[in-house]
Formats: structure tokens, C-alpha cells, sequence
């Protein structure tokens, strides 16, 4: 399989499929296999299927910065200008959400879409404390168990099914320690971000292509979809709340997430 070289780093993707080119993006303490239960869909309808490992994450470099998602999208951009693949329909999940958001407002040209699921944006001001206090958690010794202890609090509901925990647990065990903490760092704490609402709200509405984003877990995913919806410019754009569903609901609900994806993305080549 391929690596990359960009932006000083080694990035392994993967590339299958022929046709509209889609980038699938994982989130924290992933990789680009995230994407196993959206790529057989999209390959037989026509879309190639191109998923990265972010810098620090699965098989791709680990450097000492760059773990933002403003950093992410430049290195996804050095990526699909390397493969001359723009503009993708770009595809991200939770901290990869808030990454093709990133790389849709500032590297406009590449992207011809963005599908957000329930992406590390829009937060209450209370957050940012919140994760100063998690990182600090995550740079301690036991910070691999602090990080698996978030995970299973926050990430999981009664209906996820039993194996995706044990899969995403292994994963985390095996995370560097540093971009544990400084990726989770990267989402609310730099000067830049965007992660915390009043700076979430300007942020996406500078997006011009259309947005399908995806919410669900215990917090209204409902109203979470009305406010992201209320951002997006483009008349095409939509915002979809499932209720009973974990954080990683295009997992948990393939079929319908394939569904209502690959119905979206036909609207829009009429």
C-alpha cells in the first residue's frame, strides 16, 4: 500500500475504486480502516475511496507538532495535490469532522462536498477546561488508561454493538502518548481554533460547498443538527440527528449511514 510524503511526514493511505474521488478522514486514536464499512458501499456505486492515516495516527509518521486540524487539512491537502485528485467529496468522523471542515475552508478548490459526523466542533465554553484537564490526565503515567477511561464514558451507548469498544480500546492502547494528548489539545485550546461554538459559528459558515453533517450520542443530537444546519450556505446542505446511537455512528448503522450518504451525494451530481 502507498505512503506519501508530506509536509515532512510519511502518510499511509489507502486508494480503491474508480470515479468522484471521496476522502475518508478517522477521528482521535484512529486510523483510515475506520472506513471498512463505507468503502465496499461506495466503490460499487462509483466513487473512489481514498483513506489516509492522519500524521501521528496508524501507520503514518509520528513529528512533535502539527496535531491540530488546521495542521491535518494542510497535510490532506499536500495529499490530493499529489494525487491530483481534487476537488473530493471529504468525509470526516468526530476530530476528522472538524478536519474536512478545515480543509473545505481553507483549501477551498480541493473539496467538492463535506460530510461532518459528529465532528469536535460546536462545544460549550465549559469544554476547554475540560480538556486541560484530560490532557494533563493524558501525559500522566497511567495516560493510556486515563484515555480508555474517556472512551468508554463518552463514546458508547446501550445499542453499540459489543465489538467496536474491544476494537477502538486496542487501538488506543497502542496510541502515542504525545499525540494522545496534543491532538486532543488541538481541538479547543489553540489561539486558532474552532472548536468551541462562538468560534465554531464563523468558521463554518466561510464553508461555500454543500455539508451533509451527522449528529448522534446523549446530548440532543437533534438540536445539535438544527445548530449545525443553521451554518451552511449551500441550499444543498442538510443536518441529520440520530438519536440511540454511539459516537461512532456510521459503525454502528452502516446501512442506513450508507444509504442516506450515497442518496445525498446523487442529488447532488443531477
Amino acid at each position: 500500500m502507498p505512503y506519501a510524503e508530506v509536509n515532512g511526514i510519511k502518510m499511509f493511505y489507502t486508494d480503491e475504486g474508480e470515479g468522484t474521488p471521496v476522502l475518508f478522514v478517522h477521528g482521535w486514536s484512529c486510523d483510515g480502516s475506520d472506513w471498512a464499512w463505507q468503502t465496499p458501499a461506495l466503490k460499487a456505486a462509483g466513487y473512489r475511496c481514498i483513506a489516509p492515516d492522519l500524521r501521528g495516527h496508524g501507520r503514518s509518521s509520528v513529528s512533535e507538532d502539527g496535531y491540530t486540524p488546521r495542521s491535518y487539512a494542510n497535510d490532506l491537502a499536500a495529499l490530493i495535490t499529489q494525487l491530483g485528485t481534487g476537488p473530493v467529496v471529504a468525509i470526516g468522523h468526530s476530530m476528522g469532522g472538524a478536519t474536512v471542515v478545515a480543509l473545505a475552508v481553507e483549501h477551498p478548490s480541493l473539496v467538492r462536498a463535506v460530510v461532518p459526523i459528529d465532528s469536535a466542533y460546536g462545544f460549550t465554553e465549559e469544554v476547554p477546561d475540560q480538556i486541560r484537564g484530560m490532557v494533563e490526565a493524558f501525559k500522566a503515567p497511567g495516560g493510556h488508561a486515563a484515555a480508555l477511561g474517556f472512551a468508554a464514558a463518552a463514546f458508547y451507548c446501550p445499542a453499540t454493538p459489543p465489538h467496536l469498544p474491544v476494537l477502538h480500546a486496542r487501538r488506543i492502547a497502542a496510541f502515542d502518548q504525545g499525540v494522545m494528548w496534543k491532538a486532543m489539545a488541538g481541538l479547543a485550546l489553540p489561539d486558532d481554533q474552532f472548536g468551541v461554538r462562538p468560534q465554531s459559528e464563523p468558521y463554518l459558515q466561510r464553508i461555500q460547498a454543500p455539508v451533509l453533517a451527522f449528529r448522534a450520542g446523549p446530548n440532543d443530537p437533534g438540536a445539535m443538527a438544527a445548530w449545525e444546519r443553521a451554518q451552511f450556505k449551500h441550499p444543498a446542505s442538510w443536518a441529520v440527528g440520530w438519536e440511540g446511537t454511539g459516537h461512532w455512528l456510521h459503525q454502528e448503522r452502516p446501512a442506513e449511514f450508507n444509504h442516506l450518504l450515497l442518496r445525498w451525494l446523487g442529488g447532488l451530481e443531477k
